[in-house]
């Protein structure tokens, strides 16, 4: 294990990396229990960069996919090897941080195989042909955090782990569909072709930056199915316990407050990406306050 100098400056550099970039929801925020931050910063960190090397810059789908490939290596070889020692180089940092979290918390590092494989598709797929198909992404691209997040905080049980995928998954569509507009200039689309077939809507209508008919009808089938994975979600957000519980409902009202904004702007999501603002919080804050706990 690294010397306590050492773990503190990697842990250091997870936390800046988290705080230089703009999430929808703060990440390793102080709702959070003190002991679970670094963790918390540590596992976004090594996602951060793996999400960078897959979707950052113009380098060729091959080489990204071969900087993802060393990148996954380098963690098993930082878990597995007693002896490896950072460097001192971020990269390295990173990598001491969320392997120390791994060996100290026990976490399992096929949840962190399953970010690399979603990463690495995300080099080579831009188009889903079912919500099956979607769901798998999602399985391998967000849920793995929501159940690192419980183990982290120190819970095992299946029930959770179900509600909190459909949660991680909810969010992930929600994503998807604030950033329908950036993803479709960048070549990316994840409406599944079935709803684009059922709604009729056609990839060259978007060309004009209109949202036509058609593609609104599929934009409100998959606002609906994003719908249904918030309501199986609420369960973790009453099934733990302190401050974690406090994280978790004003992520799912902040989910839920983004996709009713992706609602209401259905008609111009080519061109306008719905965020939360300031003048939210005070909003949230007293659904936090008022929440009532899902029905079982």
């Amino acid at each position: 294990m690294y010397n306590a100098k050492v773990l503190a400056q990697a842990y250091e550099a997870c936390e800046a990396l988290a705080r230089s970039h703009y999430e929808n929801f703060p990440v390793a925020s102080a709702l959070l229990p003190r002991p679970m931050r670094p963790h918390i910063a540590a596992v976004y960190a090594f996602a951060r960069m793996a999400d960078d090397m897959a979707d950052e810059g113009d380098a060729p789908a091959a080489d990204r996919r071969a900087a993802l490939d060393a990148w996954h290596q380098r963690l098993h070889v930082a878990v597995d090897s007693p002896a490896w020692t950072p460097s001192g180089s971020g990269d390295d940092l990173i990598l001491a941080a969320v392997a120390a979290s791994i060996r100290t918390l026990d976490l399992p590092l096929s949840l962190f195989d399953d970010l690399i494989s979603a990463f690495g598709q995300d080099t080579m797929t831009n188009r889903y042909a079912s919500w099956a198909d979607v769901f798998d992404y999602c399985r391998r691209s967000a849920n793995p955090i929501g159940r690192l997040v419980l183990r982290i905080a120190g819970y095992r049980d299946e029930a959770l782990d179900r509600s909190s995928d459909a949660l991680c998954t909810a969010l992930q569509l929600t994503n998807f569909w604030q950033d329908f507009g950036r993803d479709w200039r960048a070549g990316r689309l994840y409406v599944p072709r079935d709803v684009q077939r059922a709604a009729e809507a056609d990839e060259s209508a978007l060309d004009g930056r209109t949202m036509t008919p058609p593609w609104t009808r599929a934009i409100e089938q998959c606002i609906s199915v994003t719908r249904e994975r918030f309501d199986e979600g609420r369960a973790v957000c009453d099934g733990v316990r302190g401050r974690l519980r406090a994280e978790l409902r004003f992520t799912w009202l902040g989910g839920t407050r983004i996709l009713d904004r992706v609602e209401r702007s259905r008609f111009v999501l080519v061109d306008r990406r719905p965020t939360l603002r300031l003048a939210d919080v005070p909003l949230l804050t007293w659904r936090a306050l008022t929440w009532r706990r899902a029905r079982t």
